[in-house]
């Protein structure tokens, strides 16, 4: 289970700091271009949860987002006493961090700071707790659909 709790602060820790840097740095000057028309770092406060649905319902997300990290958490300690499916447990640490973190700045700010700007495809703004999310649920519904253990 240790593995799990520092992969889980881990990822906390590195989308805390992406964001305090992103509020110091990027948000007097709005949007700075990587690849112009790209990729932009683009500071933006975001009140709603994923593509900003919900909007300003923050004490509702607070809720779900709160007994969601919770039920996880305790799933994930039960899950760890069992050997194997290393991977999946891996997966669902990278959800619980990229959840705990972004529940972290709702219950701070109200709103979480988001800041990578995909402009090619003209995608949602996100931020690394996002892409923790991402990346852990499509792993883990890779590792269930090819049967890894």
């Amino acid at each position: 289970m240790l593995i799990y709790i520092t992969v889980i602060i881990i990822v906390i820790i590195f989308d805390q700091v992406t964001k305090f840097l992103t509020t110091l740095f990027l948000k007097p000057l709005g949007s700075v271009p990587i690849v112009q028309n790209v990729l932009h770092l683009t500071y933006s406060e975001n009140t709603g949860a994923a593509f900003s649905m919900l909007r300003d319902r923050q004490l509702l997300l607070i809720v779900i987002s709160g007994l969601a990290m919770v039920g996880f958490v305790v799933y994930l300690f039960k899950w760890s006493q069992r050997p194997g499916q290393h991977w999946q447990k891996l997966c669902f640490a990278f959800i619980i961090g990229g959840g705990i973190a972004n529940l972290i700045d709702r219950i701070r700010l109200s709103y979480v700071v988001d800041m990578i700007d995909f402009r090619l495809i003209n995608f949602a703004i996100f931020n690394i707790a996002d892409s923790f999310i991402t990346v852990g649920a499509i792993g883990l519904l890779a590792l269930i659909l090819l049967n890894v253990d």
